[in-house]
């Protein structure tokens, strides 16, 4: 049985062709370690990471390259944002829909108090009133960290508003782009953003192990790692030139290799073409799914506000039951659980289960979704209408331990 991949907020799959194709390339021809000597397979290897930022600038309408740090991921790239910034005094404004990699840094600073932390609601479905960020400003207000496209509800944010707002009040503008980096057209300029934070693996179609952190011009950070740069080696601190001040230590060159070539994949076909089809996906699913009141559809209704993640609950059905069935009888690849947001559950009342995620990406089909429609039908039938019991259900294992695993499954 084939496998239908709908998980793509955790990481696309598959990736482009091009992607595989060079990445033995890469191996077997010029594998060496950027700036670490001046012979030509050091010299092409280091062409890899300019040649990455300057995509990643076209990308998102910045004009010098430089200004993205490549890291792990997405977490690695909020955690240097948020210690890089704060100190002992700072407040912050944030939202409940934030994720863990954002909510769980904050928090420890909080717990520990040295800053102060406010957290902004939003609408029924998912979506922050710009003014509420604004009204929550202090004059001790250093960041405002916000997610772009909520991973639990699907909620797209209005950030060109709120960054006009928060570079209004002088503060700083963190977005956490983890779902929209290279599915939704993002100018930093435009929306005012001091800080954006983003994985290579989710819609820019990379490799696990990659991300960057793009750091503007009004952002001054504290190096999170400091260490080996291949050049400056005669300095007995961190260099302060960008991109060496926060990269230290020898690169996922073959990670950021893959990436190169899916940012050149992206940027053929554009990012807007992305949207559109992710979305009619996205809104073919819906139409298909909210006909059956048997189900609750949460986050935006209208499709210029949200992403292409979809969540589903089931009256008294465990998420994690669904997502097994899905997987068992149809091959269906979903994530159920808290989505490392368990304030974005709260807020839907969706904690502690939390809910079945759907996340059609670039390589999915209106097929595909048809499909994922009749196996939620018959899941409901089977596991709603007739009560049957989850032993029952799914007499191969026991999955009551599932039921409460919330992010960790």
């Amino acid at each position: 049985m084939k496998t239908i991949y709908l998980d793509n907020a955790a990481t696309s799959f598959p990736k482009p062709a091009c992607v595989y194709e060079k990445l033995r390339t890469y191996l077997e021809d010029y594998g060496a370690c950027p700036g670490r000597g001046g012979y030509a397979m050091a010299r092409q290897a280091g062409s890899v990471l300019e040649e990455t930022r300057c995509l990643l600038a076209e990308l998102l309408g910045v004009k010098e390259p430089n200004r993205f740090i490549f890291t792990l991921n997405a977490t690695d790239a909020l955690n240097l944002a948020i210690k890089g910034v704060l100190v002992p005094g700072d407040h912050v404004v944030t939202t409940v829909f934030e994720h863990n990699s954002v909510m769980r840094p904050l928090n420890r600073m909080e717990q520990l108090g040295f800053i102060r932390v406010s957290r902004v609601g939003g609408s029924s479905n998912g979506l922050v009133d710009p003014h509420e960020i604004y009204r929550a400003l202090t004059p001790r207000t250093k960041l405002v960290a916000v997610v772009h496209g909520s991973n639990a509800t699907g909620a797209l944010q209005p950030i060109e508003s709120i960054g006009r707002l928060v570079r209004q009040h002088g503060a700083l503008f963190l977005v956490d782009a983890a779902q929209t980096a290279g599915a939704v057209p993002i100018d930093v300029h435009k929306a005012a953003i001091d800080l954006l934070a983003f994985p290579g693996h989710k819609a820019l179609l990379g490799l696990p192990g990659t991300g960057a952190l793009y750091i503007g011009s009004r952002a001054r950070l504290a190096p999170w790692r400091e260490g080996g740069t291949g050049i400056f080696s005669e300095l007995p601190l961190q260099p302060e030139v960008m991109p060496y001040a926060y990269e230290a230590g020898s690169p996922n060159t073959l990670g950021l290799a893959g990436l190169r070539e899916s940012l050149r994949f992206i940027l053929r076909y554009g990012v807007a073409w992305v949207r559109t089809h992710e979305l009619s996906l996205t809104e073919y699913f819906i139409k298909g799914l909210g006909r059956d009141g048997r189900f609750v559809l949460h986050g935006p209704s209208s499709l210029k506000d949200r992403i292409a993640v979809i969540s589903v609950s089931l009256q008294n059905v465990s998420p994690a039951v669904i997502a097994d069935y899905l997987d068992r009888y149809y091959g269906i690849a979903v994530r159920a659980g808290l989505h490392c947001a368990p304030g974005a559950h709260r807020f839907m009342q969706t904690f502690p289960e939390g809910t079945v995620r759907i996340s059609p990406g670039y390589f999915n089909t209106l097929e595909e979704i048809d499909t994922c429609l009749q196996a939620l039908r018959e899941a409901a039938d089977q596991l709603f209408e007739n009560q049957v019991r989850v032993e029952s259900a799914v007499p191969e294992r026991n999955l009551l331990p599932y039921a409460k695993a919330g992010e960790a499954y």
